[in-house]
């Protein structure tokens, strides 16, 4: 285990991919996945337990716009170039 994860601490280092989100991930999500699995329990296994509470259904776009960040930022990168001007004439 301890090789495993040298390994991926050195893959980790040579493609400038931080290390924190790994440590938060490992250290919160057992957290995380017991509190998924009592909600479910309290719900009945229905997963509409998660946007129909106001608090959840919050946390769950949060996570959502920060995962599609890149993106939106690429998207809002293009909306903004510079528009050809079409008044100058190069003749």
């Amino acid at each position: 285990m301890m090789l495993g994860f040298g390994v991926l601490g050195y893959i980790m280092k040579k493609l400038n991919y931080p290390i924190v989100p790994l440590v938060l991930a490992l250290v919160l999500g057992n957290l995380a996945e017991n509190s998924i699995r009592q909600a479910l329990t309290i719900s009945g296994g229905s997963f509409a337990i998660f946007i129909t509470r106001p608090i959840s259904a919050l946390f769950i776009i949060a996570g959502i716009l920060a995962y599609l960040a890149p993106v939106i930022r690429l998207a809002l990168k293009g909306f903004r170039r510079t528009p050809v001007d079409i008044t100058s004439s190069e003749t």
